[in-house]
């Protein structure tokens, strides 16, 4: 299989997205989040999302001249207009307001809104728990799951992800989807022609299934049932009421090239330790804690297998199907033998 380092996957997505119409900022940061889910082993938000982000691009369902804004603030709390661009560089434009917020106010609430497909929401919160502080990081997406009782669609997939710092480590980073297993898997179980576990998520007809490709036209399962449907209505609130973002069910799927400009939310916290019981007492605590848990030895701590994969795609690179390096040299205007392999 084909391999990038990832300066080559970067210079390759940002070119496709350039070439797609997004401004220079935007392809920027929209292909080094991309690599970076790539590198993470997160293939749903990695480079298998640069063809669908150039269709957004070239269909309208994004605005690529778009240019984020803070249009509210007060204190701590601010609000960013993504303008209906991508949201990448409106989630950069979250942090750095978060960082500088919770910094002067010890807590700080970066809302954003008028958005769209926000990736892993781990790389922010762990962009944030690198410099000191406490983050946890929401957004809607898409309706593919009910509400409890309910069989059609209505909120959706709505990942929940939050970082900690730690001494002298990398930060404990916990990032997921509030659905069973996250609708990414099943996009690329459905490109693959692969099926999908029982228990993943329903048809059209609120039928259990296998098919991916069906499981993608009907609604996903929620983790944990009716909790698990709950905890997204509550992400479905901070994001989108807060925010004065569109709803789940108001937005069209991103499995459709066509569609309306989903205006998502999403909402990032900021805590900085310092403001209560100190840094040193946190980063205590957190290894105190940490130190329990891996007392057991068949216990991994979160985020700990996607920092291995991270470590070592910086060195080796990462494998591009064959297909989709094509696709991708194509969208950029290369010739498909322009790309180094090995």
């Amino acid at each position: 299989m084909p391999r990038l380092s990832l300066d080559e996957a970067r210079t390759l997505a940002e070119a496709a997205l350039t070439r797609a119409g997004a401004n220079p900022a935007m392809a920027r940061l929209t292909a080094e989040a991309l690599v970076a889910g790539e590198a993470e082993g997160q293939a749903g938000h990695g480079l298998s999302r640069v063809p669908q982000y150039a269709a957004f691009l070239a269909n309208g369902r994004a605005d690529g001249a778009a240019v984020p804004a803070v249009v509210a603030e007060r204190g701590g709390a601010v609000l960013i207009d993504a303008r209906h661009g991508l949201a990448y560089p409106a989630v950069a434009l979250a942090v750095e307001q978060a960082q500088a917020r919770a910094r002067s106010h010890g807590i700080a609430f970066a809302g954003i809104t008028n958005s769209h497909h926000a990736g892993a929401m781990g790389l922010p919160v762990a962009a944030l728990a690198r410099q000191g502080l406490v983050a946890l990081a929401f957004t809607n997406s898409p309706a593919a799951m009910p509400v409890p009782g309910g069989r059609r669609p209505l909120m959706g997939t709505n990942p929940v992800a939050a970082a900690f710092p730690r001494r002298d480590a990398a930060p404990l980073v916990i990032d997921m989807a509030l659905s069973e297993v996250a609708r990414g898997k099943i996009m690329v179980a459905a490109k693959a022609g692969k099926p999908i576990p029982l228990g993943w998520a329903l048809d059209a007809d609120g039928n259990p299934t296998t098919d991916a490709k069906a499981a993608l036209g009907g609604a996903m399962l929620a983790m944990g049932g009716t909790k698990g449907a709950l905890l997204a209505l509550v992400v479905e609130l901070l994001c989108c009421a807060l925010t004065g973002s569109a709803f789940g069910f108001e937005a069209d799927g991103f499995f459709q090239d066509e569609g309306n400009r989903p205006r998502l939310g999403q909402s990032l916290i900021a805590i900085d330790p310092g403001a209560l019981a100190g840094q040193a007492a946190f980063l205590d605590r957190v290894e105190f804690l940490l130190a329990a848990m891996q007392a057991d030895p068949g216990v991994r701590l979160p985020g700990s297998r996607r920092n291995a994969l991270s470590t070592r795609a910086a060195d080796e690179g990462i494998e591009v199907p064959a297909p989709l390096l094509a696709t991708l040299q194509g969208l950029a205007g290369q010739a498909t033998d322009g790309a180094s392999v090995a």
